[in-house]
């Protein structure tokens, strides 16, 4: 999938000559999944960044349970704002820049499919807000409603480390 991004980057340049704690950092800001990153971090130098990505993409597939759980503590609801200056905060605003909440019924049904969905599941919801309006998100939400636990477990994972993977790019390029 990241055979096309062959070229080196700054951002890449000086995450291979990072020492392990600014790279670890780096990595677990786009999931804090400490295996993830410990396994990324190693793997250095890489020679682009779509060995990097493929790397991540390896090491996050599959993720177990527990890092699952750990990953999306610290995800913040579809349509609230992260709290925190830190680099997950950032991702996460930058992430939700385009769902707009300023309409105050779209917010509500995003309020209450936030609060159903964690009812049901036990997690936020969490879907790649990058490129998706709030329509769209909460037609997918009410879709993913109705997924059974393992199904919505499943997908979930799938799009944490989709979410994982794009902020490890935008940090790297």
């Amino acid at each position: 999938m990241w055979e096309d991004r062959s070229m080196t980057s700054g951002g890449l340049e000086a995450f291979n000559a990072a020492d392990r704690s600014t790279a670890q950092a780096t990595v677990m800001s786009c999931a804090a999944v400490r295996r993830w990153a410990d396994d990324i971090v190693a793997g250095r130098p890489y020679a682009d960044v779509g060995a990097a990505l493929a790397a991540a993409e390896s090491a996050a597939d599959p993720w177990t349970d527990a890092e699952i759980d750990e990953a999306l503590a610290r995800h913040p609801r579809i349509g609230e704002q992260p709290v925190g200056d830190d680099a997950d905060s950032d991702h996460s605003r930058k992430e939700q820049a385009g769902v707009d909440t300023s309409d105050a019924s779209v917010a509500g049904r995003l309020q209450v499919g936030n609060r159903r969905y964690e009812d049901r599941f036990g997690h936020v919801f969490l879907i790649r807000a990058a490129g998706r309006s709030a329509e769209e998100i909460l037609r997918v939400l009410e879709e993913r409603l109705q997924n059974d636990a393992a199904t919505e477990r499943r997908i979930a994972a799938q799009q944490l480390r989709e979410i994982a993977v794009l902020r490890l790019e935008g940090e790297l390029s």
